[in-house]
């Protein structure tokens, strides 16, 4: 999955991007934060991970 595809849906849940280093973190209110490796691509099972600890049914 491409990175890009991945922070779109977690803006559109109301994610917003607090840093940025090797790994990006994402805040929402109430819900814990996220991390996303700051790669072009990222392995499926990875990005289905994130998703899953946003809170967000794929």
């Amino acid at each position: 999955m491409k990175k890009r595809e991945l922070v779109r849906q977690l803006e559109a849940v109301g994610f917003h991007r607090v840093r940025s280093g090797d790994h990006e973190i994402f805040e929402k209110e109430g819900s814990r934060s996220v991390q996303v490796p700051n790669h072009s691509e990222i392995n499926e099972y990875t990005a289905k991970a994130i998703l899953k600890a946003a809170g967000i049914k794929k």
